[in-house]
């Protein structure tokens, strides 16, 4: 009897081979790859000429024509795994993770419970306890992986909700607090835990971008005055905009004055706590009582791997622990040694084994790598700030938002004397294509205020662990060369 699902040895070692060949020559073509594929116009007829109806039988050519119909997929789109890609938050995609999907998937052991998987499960509550301890927590702490920093910025907010709240479902009074430079995923997260929208509020920041404190301090009082019940403080340990950093100890004794939970969103930032100048710069996040960290973007992981970390785990388990009748099996075993359930402390009952995506790379790279991965970053991201300045100082018309914080460099085009807005702006959209023409790198843009309204801004982030100096100065001579074509 033929059992189509169930390929014998030689096929799956064919597949195995002919799939490792292509990953490698993927890889190896990176450098000279461009820094940004086809997208728009020209990766929609990509689209168009890659689609085919799902057959019933096997696709005629087998692997081989798959990876043809994917090798014309795959350059429709970003690079982001490129050294060039600078654009929006890099993620990398490390090959020892790649392995790690590779054998979680076809292992495919259930991993919500540990009962059901001890020891996989305990190594990811390894991983988790390490994470914890390098945030400044203590063993108290508990930790869970979750697709990404929405996910953990979500079940932060519905943890700080329980604890102030519990679940009587009233929350008409409960009143959260962020700058205007908060990710979008912040007040998305907000509502969808039952915070009304009039309640959440968007507060200013100062001359570099950070939360301001006293704006913060105010409008809680003014809330608390008209009834409202202020609960929660979502700072930033790096924004996307411009790599801010929130003064977070401020805000700790801030929460901890009017008990109010502390919750660092460092989705971005929060890996940069691995290197020593990342931990001097992100000082007080082990105030804050829980921190979303995004192991996909500073640990270089594959997308869809986050996590949310508490300083005191009862309240993440308070929040998200339910039982039912049909787990009732797993009550007859020995559960007094085995590690903490990831459905206890988070929102999914199935789920992939995302642990493995932390454990293995640190197995075989060792946790020295990354840290000095992520001082390189740092490093690079005020060499660029340097050149800027010298290109300023050599006459060109450029004006630097600020000094790096963390890795991200905002600049953009100087305006010119009585300039409008709208003809500003083009300018600098013009001046991030001509950059990215040349393909060598790939930047992103965003707007940030200024007197009479919004300006386009160019901005770098520093984080693939693929780019290195060489990028960068390439960088620098694109955006020197593209002023001065630009006249």
């Amino acid at each position: 009897m033929s059992f189509p699902l169930e390929p014998d040895r030689a096929a799956r070692e064919q597949w195995l081979q002919r799939v490792g060949r292509f990953v490698n020559d993927h890889i190896e073509q990176l450098p000279d790859t461009p820094a940004v594929g086809a997208v728009g116009e020209e990766g929609l007829r990509v689209a168009e000429q890659v689609s085919r109806p799902i057959p019933e039988t096997p696709l005629e050519g087998g692997i081989e024509r798959t990876l043809e119909i994917l090798a014309q997929a795959v350059p429709a789109s970003l690079n982001t795994v490129g050294p060039g890609y600078l654009a929006y938050i890099p993620g990398g995609g490390i090959y020892a993770a790649a392995l790690a999907d590779l054998i979680s998937d076809c292992v495919n052991r259930y991993t919500g419970l540990s009962a059901a998987a001890p020891a996989l499960c305990r190594l990811e509550a390894d991983v988790l306890s390490w994470l914890a301890a390098e945030f400044g927590y203590g063993p108290e702490a508990r930790g869970v992986l979750l697709s990404g920093g929405s996910l953990a910025n979500l079940s932060a907010i519905v943890v700080a909700r329980e604890k102030h709240f519990g679940r009587s479902g009233d929350f008409r009074h409960a009143t959260a607090y962020t700058s205007t430079e908060a990710h979008r995923s912040v007040s998305k997260a907000a509502a969808l835990a039952g915070i009304p929208l009039d309640n959440i509020r968007e507060l200013p920041v100062d001359g570099r971008y950070r939360l301001d404190t006293r704006a913060l301090a105010d409008s809680i009082r003014s809330d608390r005055q008209t009834g409202l019940r202020p609960f929660l403080v979502i700072a930033a340990a790096g924004t996307t905009n411009t790599g801010a950093i929130d003064p977070l100890d401020e805000v700790a004794d801030l929460c901890a004055d009017l008990d109010l939970w502390f919750h660092a969103d460092a989705a971005y930032g929060g890996a940069f706590v691995l290197c020593k100048e990342g931990r001097r710069l992100l000082a007080g996040i082990e105030r804050a009582d829980s921190i979303t960290f995004d192991p996909h973007k500073g640990m270089f992981l594959p997308y869809g791997t986050g996590c949310l970390l508490v300083k005191d785990g009862r309240h993440l388990r308070r929040a998200h622990q339910f039982d039912a009748s049909y787990l009732q099996d797993f009550d007859k075993l020995d559960r007094s040694r085995e590690a903490p359930s990831a459905t206890d402390y988070g929102p999914e009952l199935s789920r992939d084994y995302r642990g493995l995506r932390l454990w293995l790379p640190l197995m075989l790279h060792g946790a020295a790598a990354f840290r000095e991965a992520l001082a390189e970053k740092l490093e690079l991201a005020r060499h660029f700030h340097a050149g800027l300045k010298q290109l300023i100082a050599d006459g060109a018309d450029l004006e630097i938002i600020d000094e790096p914080q963390l890795s991200i460099v905002a600049f953009r085009l100087t305006r010119r004397k009585h300039e409008p807005l709208e003809s500003w702006n083009a300018r600098n959209i013009d001046f991030q294509d001509r950059i990215n023409s040349r393909k060598r790198v790939f930047l992103s843009s965003t707007v940030l205020p200024v007197a009479d309204g919004l300006a386009c801004t160019l901005r770098i982030c520093v984080l693939s662990f693929r780019t290195h100096a060489d990028r960068v100065n390439a960088c620098l001579r694109d955006v020197h060369e593209s002023i001065e074509t630009h006249g």
